[in-house]
């Protein structure tokens, strides 16, 4: 039998050699690096990589310079590839139901970045509850002015969140590791809206309420945090917006476009929202300046995930779901299409 062709974009791995050297010795690598979108259709029109039967793909910021995964790549790739390994929590980017039409499983590394991502979601939950912001960029503006006025006036502003709700809306890995650190440092309640209710020992872990509809959860929350992928639409527009307590506060570390971010703005500039902490942003990488000039607006560069041992992680799952579908289980460990692949094959 003639060795497999495994086709790795984007840079050399760094970290996870030995298990790297197993790919070696199970697949033919081929190697795209970093190409462009017409050059790339042009080495797949041209079979330049062979009949290749896995992609994988170690690094978020790399291998990805061909753009979205539409179908005018997807219906390029060889007959033969029947799965796509890559960095990276979410895959907004990549029509995973057109992959799953051609039979090919697309398996992310959420689980590699729970862990950075939860902490940098309790970060800025906190930084909501307690004006971190406004204490940080008084001092960085150096004006003594502006440096007693924060010192003087954020206390009656700022809380404890010790009490307060946290309502999620997505309980998947990365929800329920904030969930755990929000409630057992925190001692916050934690409720949560996902489009399945999680078994009665996850929710009985951290002492979760599940409400099977958003807009009921939304009027409890003292705090939203968003947590789940992005499916093509909003999560939360001006009507939702409109349905959340009163002093509320919101948090997304999912994905800018879940967002209307002129709702988001008009509820922080009528009061309804006292704060908002966003790691992500819906016209990313460009930051909305009505959001960066308000002081109890908290903003990140969608760094959430962005660590070593994030990027130790993605590179290492990537492989191991390679050779978990290879390999004697014939499974990929973290394929969020499996259901689609499934239904493609009936």
């Amino acid at each position: 039998m003639s060795i497999p062709i495994l086709l790795h974009l984007g840079d050399d791995i760094k970290w996870n050699h030995a298990l790297y050297k197993q790919l070696q010795e199970n697949f033919i690598i081929e190697r795209s690096y970093s190409m462009n979108r017409a050059d790339f259709i042009h080495a797949l029109k041209t079979k330049k990589w062979g009949d290749f039967v896995a992609m994988y793909r170690p690094f978020w910021n790399t291998g990805g310079e061909m753009g979205n995964w539409d179908d005018e790549l997807i219906s390029l790739l060889p007959k033969s590839c029947k799965i796509y390994a890559s960095a990276g929590a979410g895959f907004d980017w990549v029509d995973t139901k057109r992959l799953a039409e051609s039979g090919i499983f697309y398996c992310n590394a959420a689980a590699a970045c729970t862990e950075s991502v939860a902490d940098a979601a309790i970060y800025l939950i906190l930084s909501t509850f307690r004006n971190f912001s406004w204490s940080s960029l008084a001092a960085r503006s150096l004006s003594v002015p502006r440096f007693v006025a924060a010192n003087r006036n954020i206390a009656a502003t700022a809380h404890n969140p010790n009490g307060f709700s946290l309502g999620i809306i997505g309980l998947g890995k990365i929800g329920y590791r904030i969930a755990q650190k929000a409630h057992l440092a925190f001692e916050m309640k934690i409720l949560y809206n996902d489009i399945r209710r999680m078994p009665k020992k996850i929710e009985e872990s951290v002492d979760a309420t599940y409400y099977g509809k958003l807009d009921e959860m939304l009027g409890d929350a003292d705090c939203v945090l968003v947590a789940t992928p992005f499916a093509g639409d909003k999560v939360i527009d001006a009507p939702q917006f409109k349905l959340m307590k009163r002093g509320s506060r919101l948090v997304n570390i999912a994905r800018g476009k879940l967002i209307d971010e002129d709702a988001l703005v008009a509820a922080l500039e009528n009061g309804h929202l006292v704060a908002a902490g966003l790691d992500v942003h819906y016209h990313e990488p460009k930051v909305d300046e009505r959001l960066a000039s308000m002081e109890n607006v908290h903003l990140m560069s969608h760094t959430a995930g962005a660590s070593v041992e994030s990027h130790m992680g993605f590179e290492r799952l990537g492989m191991q779901n390679i050779l978990g579908y290879f390999g004697p289980e014939g499974r990929a460990l973290t394929a969020v299409n499996a259901h689609l692949v499934e239904k493609a094959r009936l």
